[in-house]
């Protein structure tokens, strides 16, 4: 009970802070679990951290780390709208390619060239390639629940430049999910099952879900007398229950999780369910911090030496000049003005949790060893918390502000030319 309350109350107090310096407070939240672990308690008398964290804990902080996890990810999957894949600007899948496809190449490049320094941070041989594949991907991960809170803290929800920047990061998504889906299949798993059976039930179960399963949950949803906690009760299950077939596949729970929430049914008029999103917002509050103390447990910034270090620096200047580059240069490509185009690229700089989830996946599956894995972590925190002071400098070299066209208008149009409404990006 006395760890429950120090991971809480460590957590909401950095969340504050981090929110009074001006930055997200999942950010703060991720770098108090991260100083829960090895790298500040490595510092402290041992006995200390026996105290806080004794070995007879492990396995429930775990077990807390992968439930919030699961209804986290069921969440960001509830809140994507695959409606993005249809009918959007040319902007928006402009900026979304080439901030995936730039990032993503620029990795694997970097890792190539820089194979021997990665061999030294401990990448085991025999994966080599899936963990160039893995690092470039990492690379290309915009996290877009951060990315959300950032345009909605500094006034730019239904602005061209938030729109085409929350667009195109879960277009991003979409595309980097898959990406590493494969990668985590080709990794390879211990229940004796071959690729392509386990792709075989991999596609199978994705059918059940997205037919079945969601014709089943709408009927359900929508039918009379049944209440906000039946509803949520019945989601809940659903996401646990994906969560744990895609875990006995050999992938991470993550996929499963992420799934069930795609598929779930919204209200009729297309809006999410607000008992629903308010009730999993208040358990992914109370239980993400365990996710982070979790992760936090793997990273250890005492130990870097100075080979880590220079990947660090490396990959951080790396990670945010080609996605903010080529954001920034896909907007001007469509003509949009030097301010709104250097904010978009910005913008999709965020990476945040999303990016720890990944990284998270990566090092349980065997792709990322212990010190690449702290200098990921870490290279999303700088990325993240670079986003601020960036979009500050962008606001004093270009000082006009970026309005929209018109009432409920964001200036951005379609493919078919007709102006996209400026509507307000959900939670």
């Amino acid at each position: 009970m006395g760890a429950t309350a120090v991971i809480l109350v460590a957590a909401n107090g950095a969340g504050l802070l981090a929110r009074k310096l001006g930055q997200p407070s999942i950010v703060g939240q991720l770098i108090a679990g991260i100083a829960l672990g090895p790298s500040l308690l490595s510092q402290l008398p041992p006995e200390v951290g026996e105290t806080l964290f004794p070995a007879e804990i492990t396995p429930m902080l775990t077990a807390l780390g992968q439930v919030s996890l699961v209804l986290f990810l069921f969440f960001v999957g509830y809140e994507l709208n695959l409606s993005l894949l249809r009918g959007r600007s040319r902007s928006t899948l402009t900026v979304a390619t080439a901030a995936f496809a730039v990032p993503m190449v620029a990795g694997a490049g970097a890792a190539l060239l820089f194979h021997g320094t990665l061999e030294k941070l401990g990448i085991p041989e025999d994966v080599s390639v899936r963990s160039i594949l893995f690092l470039a991907v990492a690379l290309s991960i915009t996290a877009v629940p951060v990315l959300i809170v950032v345009v909605r803290e500094n006034g730019l929800a239904g602005t061209v430049a938030g729109v085409i920047a929350v667009s195109a990061a879960g277009l991003i998504d979409v595309v980097g999910w898959a990406v590493l889906l494969g990668t985590i299949m080709e990794s390879g798993d211990g229940s004796g099952m071959s690729l392509p059976l386990r792709l075989v039930l991999l596609v199978v179960t994705i059918v059940v879900m997205v037919w079945p399963a969601r014709l089943l949950l709408r009927r359900f949803m929508r039918s009379p007398g049944v209440s906000s906690s039946a509803r949520l009760a019945v989601l809940i299950t659903f996401a646990f229950a994906a969560a744990w077939v895609t875990s006995a596949l050999g992938l991470h729970v993550i996929f499963g999780a992420l799934l069930a929430g795609v598929v779930t049914p919204r209200e009729p008029d297309g809006t999410l369910n607000p008992d629903l999103v308010r009730s999993l917002d208040g358990i992914g509050s109370l239980l993400l911090p365990f996710f982070f103390v979790v992760s936090g447990r793997s990273v250890s910034v005492g130990a870097l030496e100075g080979t880590a270090i220079s990947v660090l620096v490396g990959v951080t200047v790396l990670a945010v000049v080609t996605k903010v580059g080529s954001g920034a240069l896909a907007a001007r490509m469509c003509r949009l003005d030097n301010r709104t185009s250097m904010t978009i690229g910005v913008l999709l700089s965020t990476r945040g949790l999303t990016e720890l989830i990944a990284l998270n996946a990566g090092l349980q599956a065997g792709l990322l060893s212990a010190p690449l894995y702290t200098v990921l972590v870490l290279m999303a925190i700088a990325t993240t918390l670079l986003t601020q002071p960036l979009l500050v400098l962008v606001q004093r070299m270009w000082p006009n502000k970026d309005r929209a066209t018109g009432p409920g208008q964001t200036g951005v149009r379609d493919d078919s030319g007709q102006p996209v409404a400026a509507g307000r990006p959900k939670t």
